[in-house]
């Protein structure tokens, strides 16, 4: 799970500062401000790590990526090829990773999170270079092992620790190689070490969190009559939902089980899904079943009300094929898993978007086959009902505030600014930021005067 996220001289930012990242992180603000900015950075480093390219610091994309970000002069903020691109991640891991130096065997530091900070700047053709790695190993508040690859003013690399000696291997001191892509100390530059190999480690770990990032963009397909499966697993529902349907069949052919939270009934994928659609008011039934037997075409057909007439997800609201790939994504994704999504409140109704609030609380606490999924969530929303139903649930108790993040992203002066919302224990924002969800009080003061000047003229004339 990702813990902080800082980003510096990336389009919109100049500076996010450290971010707190939560299990449920949720981004508010206004349009353009810049928030979505933040999510794409993360899928361009998930697509320099897939990249065969190891030379490639950072792959910006092209029309058949993840996400295309255009030129690095084009990510920088400012446009200002001066300026460096510097982005620091820190996450838990999965399970603690141990280091042990081959030349002090009693040396040895064992930390369960580690934090990637990076910093590239542009060469002379204005493409992406490494300037400096820098990784850190922790155990809870506590910084172990510190390791950072710097490249000096004579445009040599140089490999340091303050807590751990590395030591030259025998033989002519050759000059270290640049790193492969943002992250990964290349294996040639390990081999001048005698013990470096743990390097390696920090490296695949960077991986493995950046394989298990998933997005959810604000435009999703148009329901279809018909959906293909032929068997295959996707790894999610696509950008736009694309996959959500073959990611249900997938579910419900390897039989996974889930349930809300602890000592919740364990229920089928499919059922599991149709039952939450169900409690979000949208409709009374779904059932995903092919068109034929022995058929790999199939088709969406729900109930909108106990008495209602079976029908194609096609001829039924919008709101349902919208929210049904944010449903299936929060659930359907690897253990560990890190999603982001952008409005999935999209098309709803108010009620309903509240209701949203629900599902996401269950999809950071749900558990699979009785293990915690330990799924984090990084939501953008504009739907104060969404907010008001987060708020209520910490005040209930049902959701701890330590396990929610809750950001208003502005405007400032130089740049984008980022602002921590501070919700105590019942569920009250205790800084609450001017015109947030707009200024309703001025709204109805000037509704107000409005009226009784429109009543003052009507009955000078005569007409009331």
């Amino acid at each position: 799970m990702l813990t902080s996220l800082r980003i510096q001289n990336f389009k919109a930012w100049k500076d996010t500062g450290p971010v707190r990242l939560a299990p449920l992180t949720v981004i508010f603000g206004a349009n353009s401000a810049g928030k979505s900015s933040l999510g794409h950075l993360l899928l361009a480093l998930k697509q320099t790590a897939l990249s065969v390219d190891r030379r490639r610091a950072l792959h910006l994309g092209d029309p058949n990526t993840l996400i295309d970000l255009g030129t690095f002069t084009d990510c920088l903020h400012g446009h200002d090829t001066n300026q460096s691109l510097r982005f620091k991640l820190a996450w838990r891991l999965p399970a603690a990773l141990e280091v042990k130096d081959p030349l002090q065997p009693g040396t040895r530091f064992k930390g369960d999170e580690l934090s990637l900070d990076a910093t590239l700047s542009a060469d002379k053709n204005h493409q992406p270079e490494v300037a400096a790695i820098r990784y850190a190993l922790s155990a809870g508040k506590d910084r172990l092992l510190a390791a950072e690859f710097q490249k000096d003013a004579d445009g040599k690399y140089a490999l340091t620790s303050e807590q751990y000696r590395f030591v030259r291997a025998q033989g002519r001191k050759w000059p270290l190689e640049e790193p492969e892509k943002f992250y990964r100390i290349s294996e040639l530059t390990r081999a001048r070490f005698q013990n470096a190999g743990f390097l390696n480690d920090f490296a695949l770990a960077t991986e493995t969190l950046l394989s298990r990032f998933y997005y959810l963009g604000p435009l999703r397909d148009y329901p279809r009559r018909t959906y293909q499966w032929a068997g295959d697993t996707p790894e999610d529902v696509g950008q736009k939902g694309e996959y959500a349907i073959p990611a249900i069949l997938s579910a419900q052919a390897q039989q996974r089980l889930l349930n809300r939270g602890p000592k919740k009934r364990q229920q089928p994928f499919a059922e599991f899904i149709a039952a939450w659609l169900k409690d979000l008011g949208i409709i009374d039934s779904f059932i995903v079943k092919p068109v034929a037997e022995g058929r790999k075409e199939f088709e969406v057909l729900v109930r909108t009300h106990p008495a209602a007439s079976e029908v194609k997800i096609t001829d039924v609201g919008f709101g349902v094929s919208q929210v049904l790939p944010a449903l299936v994504e929060a659930f359907y994704c690897p253990f560990n898993s890190v999603v982001w999504m952008e409005q999935p409140e999209i098309h709803l109704h108010p009620q309903v978007q509240s209701e949203l609030a629900d599902v996401l609380i269950s999809a950071i606490q749900a558990r699979e086959g009785g293990d915690n999924r330990g799924v984090q969530l990084i939501v953008e929303s504009h739907s104060e009902h969404l907010l008001n139903r987060l708020q209520l649930r910490i005040a209930e108790g049902l959701v701890s505030p330590d396990d929610v993040a809750i950001y208003f992203c502005k405007r400032g002066g130089s740049g984008t600014e980022l602002e921590p919302l501070r919700v105590n224990l019942y569920g009250e924002i205790e800084n609450w930021p001017d015109n947030f969800f707009g200024d309703e009080m001025a709204e109805l003061t000037a509704r107000t005067v409005a009226a009784m000047k429109r009543r003052e003229a009507e009955n000078e004339d005569g007409t009331c």
